[in-house]
């Protein structure tokens, strides 16, 4: 497995803060929101670099914070990809969150042919998503004070 950095100073997608990861041909991109940490991942997810990716991708999950796959940008995503959206689905049941997965045509094209299109939370955006996020988070805002009377 080789893992490397792309923040380099000649690198003109440098992000401050957030460097970007390259797992042979996925490029993975974090950012921690107010609302929820978001990953995208661009590029060809196969055989050779899921289990990588898989790596890189739970060690984003944070309990009790929402957590957003984009893989809009993914061009390429083999059978062994569902392995990567099964790891995730398990690590945030675990973690106690809530996610939520942005697909591309080639994702949910595979999807389709494995079976499993219904099998997880999809959203058509990372903005819609977050929206769904803070509109849950307002919800449990305004629910804790009537949990919090007593009687």
């Amino acid at each position: 497995m080789t893992v490397t950095n792309t923040s380099t100073a000649s690198n003109s997608r440098f992000r401050y803060g957030n460097p970007s990861v390259e797992c042979h041909g996925a490029e993975l991109h974090k950012q921690c929101r107010q609302l929820a940490t978001v990953l995208t991942i661009t590029g060809a997810i196969d055989e050779i670099n899921v289990g990588s990716v898989i790596e890189q991708a739970k060690g984003c999950i944070i309990a009790e914070k929402p957590f957003i796959l984009d893989l809009s940008g993914v061009t390429s995503f083999a059978a062994q990809g569902i392995t990567l959206l099964d790891a995730i689905d398990e690590a945030c049941y675990a973690a106690g969150d809530e996610w939520s997965l942005i697909v591309s045509q080639p994702v949910s094209r595979t999807m389709r042919l494995c079976g499993v299109d219904e099998a997880f939370p999809t959203t058509p955006s990372v903005p819609e998503a977050l929206h769904h996020f803070s509109d849950v988070a307002g919800e449990r805002r305004r629910i804790l004070p009537i949990l919090t009377k007593s009687a």
